[in-house]
This record gives C-alpha cells, sequence and structure tokens, in this order.
C-alpha cells in the first residue's frame, strides 16, 4: 500500500466514526498500520520503538528513520523537511479537541530543531524527543 492509500484510509477510518477528530485510541490504532510498514522498513523492534510515546528514544540511527518513516507517512515530511504548517493541519484534522492546543504548542516550540541538523532522520528523531519532552500529556506517537 503506498503512502497516499495509506493516508486516504487513515482519514476514511476516521470519517467513519462520525466525529470531526479521532480519539486518542483511535489515533493509536490508525498508527498501527504506519507502525508495521516503518518498522520493516527501517528493521527495528518492538523493544526499540514500542514505547516512543512513554518517552523511550533509543538513539539509533534505524529508530531516527522509523520515526521519519512515521511523518513521511503522515505527510508531515515536506520536501525532505519537517513541515511546520502540514504538522498544524495534521493536528486540526486528527488529533480530539483536548489534546490539540497541547500538540499545537509542542510543535511550536520545538519547529526550529531542524536547523541544528541537516539529517531527516535526526531531524525527526529530535522534533519528536523536543515535543515529548515539552509535553508527554499530549504526546502521541505510532
Amino acid at each position: 500500500m503506498d503512502r497516499k492509500s495509506l493516508c486516504l484510509l487513515i482519514v476514511a477510518m476516521f470519517l467513519a466514526t462520525g466525529s470531526d477528530a479521532m480519539t486518542r485510541q483511535q489515533l493509536k490504532n490508525s498508527g498501527k498500520v504506519l507502525k508495521k510498514k516503518c518498522m520493516a522498513k527501517n528493521q527495528v523492534t518492538e523493544d526499540q520503538v514500542g514505547t516512543i510515546d512513554k518517552g523511550n528514544f533509543v538513539e539509533d540511527k534505524n529508530v531516527m528513520c522509523y520515526i521519519a518513516c512515521i511523518y513521511e507517512m503522515t505527510n508531515v515530511i515536506k520536501n525532505n523537511k519537517l513541515s511546520y504548517d502540514a504538522s498544524m493541519r495534521q493536528i486540526d484534522l486528527m488529533y480530539p479537541p483536548d489534546l490539540k492546543e497541547g500538540a499545537k504548542a509542542a510543535v511550536e516550540s520545538c519547529k526550529d530543531i531542524q536547523k541544528k541538523y541537516k539529517d531527516i532522520c535526526e531531524v525527526s528523531f529530535y522534533a519528536a524527543k523536543c515535543m515529548y519532552e515539552y509535553n508527554p500529556a499530549d504526546f502521541i506517537f505510532a
């Protein structure tokens, strides 16, 4: 399944709920498809990536690229850079109302991380880590 089809599937799952945003659990469930694909692509294990949403960031190139893969699959990487605007749109579209403000604040706080790194895998890893550290309660990751 290509990235566009996968994103359409996730949006269709979300629209089927009849609401204007997913719940935290629905976001996690939709991320399972992305997780499986990106784990295989980047040769990482559940032990390495299974608790990223709890702040366990294993500093390993494959893990870094796994995070970049998730961001690519959710269309927040544009032209090999994290897109602030795309990130904000995804939060508006997918996140439950009670998490939107905190998630947006984390993106805002961490948007300049990519100025410190050239490699998109490193940018993605350190941006995700920054967002977790900024607001662990509202951080969701596949």
